[in-house]
């Protein structure tokens, strides 16, 4: 009895097996992924594209179906190709795109290069071309199934990287060999100078060769707010021209060919702050530490920190907002030796600087943004008088020692004065550390800032020669005399 039982079982559980078997394989078999039946069709989205740099982030995209796997549940790869009509793709454009693929797209600015580099068509010209899709079935020897379509396409010239202003209104004059160099805007093909304008005029060539037949770009003769692209220095050579002098902003488009000039009667902002894990700030954004802004001449602000391992930004406008208004530098972990600084609002690109291990120290950053120009200096303390170690060389000090914020000096101190610069070169060129009260003893740490030669000049009095050491914490404003 158990032994039927035992081959009941068997018997039942071998016809559901089977089921199940039989159901898998119908499944398998009317999968459409598996089985392809369609006639291979390639298309295109645009078949008569004229190419815009404005649009250079949008793509031409190429789409097919899928092809036939004649029932074999086999996979069909696909290869597409690209030439000029009616050169039998002898010099084809190829990608090699594999299974389960159905389209390709390639972006304007990409396709525009291709155009320009692998097959040399002249800008501003329609070219035709084909394309064909190339389909095959793997483990079957019949031909390949291939799709044409043919389209055309007119690529455009690429605008300068680089644009400069000359004339009388600027700075350089008509000496185009030191014509203003404009600054390169985060949005693509815009250019910003932002600094003085004489009463003159001046155009925009795109380079500084001494050759005025090069390309310019000039005044549109309806429209002041319109630039005209002269390519070797053709066309009307009609020039901007500047009225009343001042600080200006000037935007250009290239793109769109527009221009836009501002004079600039105030700065573009009245704070600035800085934000970053280099800076004591941190990514703060909300309460970042303050620039200060100079009484003398409101365009520029000032900043001085120990800057630790890290990156910084400066924020701009108002506080609160990371996609807001940020002055950054041109490229991302631009050396601190760099004068060139972007304005722009926004996320991205979000450039920042970087101070590494060995660049950390004290530094003051000026900004001035009525030519959006940056200094990022560091600070070094020097003694300064014939109570010192150098005497009253103000040409060529020895720098104390700096160490996580703090700047010493060890070593002998004679009888006789001395104060503190935080410059070399002349005496009226930064700030000084001076003590609070003229012939100061050195037991008294007590000490004012001033600037250049403005005073008062005090001094500390040394009254006798001996080893002395002098801590100096800007931060905390406390200084020891020992």
């Amino acid at each position: 009895m158990k032994k039927n039982i035992f081959i009941k079982t068997v018997y039942f559980l071998s016809v559901l097996f089977m089921a199940l078997l039989n159901t898998s394989c119908e499944e398998t078999l009317t999968d459409s992924v598996v089985n392809y039946n369609n006639e291979l069709k390639l298309t295109i989205s645009n078949p008569d594209l004229v190419l815009l740099e404005s649009k250079q982030n949008e793509n031409i995209t190429f789409n097919w179906t899928t092809g036939s796997n004649q029932g074999t549940s086999a996979s069909i790869s696909y290869k597409l190709q690209i030439d000029k009509a009616n050169n039998n793709f002898a010099n084809a454009l190829e990608y090699d795109l594999g299974v389960n693929k159905f389209s390709q797209s390639i972006s304007i600015k990409n396709l525009n290069f291709i155009l320009l580099n692998t097959f040399g068509i002249n800008p501003g010209i329609a070219q035709n071309f084909e394309a064909k899709i190339i389909a095959t079935v793997a483990g079957l020897e019949t031909e390949p199934q291939v799709s044409m379509v043919t389209f055309s396409l007119t690529a455009y010239k690429p605008v300068s990287t680089t644009l400069f202003m000359v004339g009388d209104a600027t700075p350089a004059g008509w000496n185009i060999s030191n014509a203003v160099e404009m600054t390169p805007s985060t949005t693509s093909g815009t250019f910003v100078y932002q600094g003085s304008l004489s009463v003159g005029a001046f155009k925009l060539p795109v380079n500084k060769d001494g050759c005025w037949c090069q390309d310019f770009y000039t005044k549109n003769a309806t429209d002041a707010t319109k630039i005209v692209y002269n390519q070797n220095g053709s066309g009307d050579d009609l020039k901007w021209e500047i009225t009343q002098a001042g600080q200006y902003k000037v935007t250009v488009d290239l793109l769109n060919l527009t221009i836009s000039m501002e004079r600039l009667t105030a700065p573009p902002f009245s704070q600035i702050w800085i934000v970053g894990d280099a800076s004591p700030s941190g990514w703060n954004i909300d309460s970042p530490q303050a620039f200060t802004q100079s009484t003398a001449n409101p365009f520029i602000f000032t900043y001085e920190a120990n800057l630790t391992a890290g990156s910084f930004k400066i924020l701009a406008g108002s506080t609160g907002n990371w996609c807001g208004e940020w002055y950054r530098p041109l490229t991302d972990g631009q050396a601190l030796s760099g004068t060139s600084v972007a304005q722009s609002s926004g996320c991205n690109p979000d450039n920042k600087w970087n101070v590494s291990s060995s660049e950390a120290g004290r530094y003051k950053i000026t900004l001035n943004t009525s030519n959006n120009t940056i200094s990022i200096q560091k600070v070094n303390l020097y003694i300064i008088g014939d109570g010192g170690p150098n005497g009253w060389n103000i040409g060529s000090p020895s720098p104390m020692t700096y160490s996580n914020g703090v700047y010493t000096f060890s070593g002998q101190l004679n009888a006789g004065e001395f104060k503190i610069s935080k410059f070399k070169g002349d005496w009226c060129d930064g700030d000084w550390i001076n003590p609070a009260t003229a012939n100061q003893s050195i037991s008294d740490g007590t000490y004012i800032i001033t600037h250049g030669c403005n005073g008062p000049d005090n001094k500390w009095k040394v009254l006798s020669g001996g080893a002395h050491t002098i801590s100096i914490n800007l931060d905390t404003h406390v200084m020891t005399i020992n």
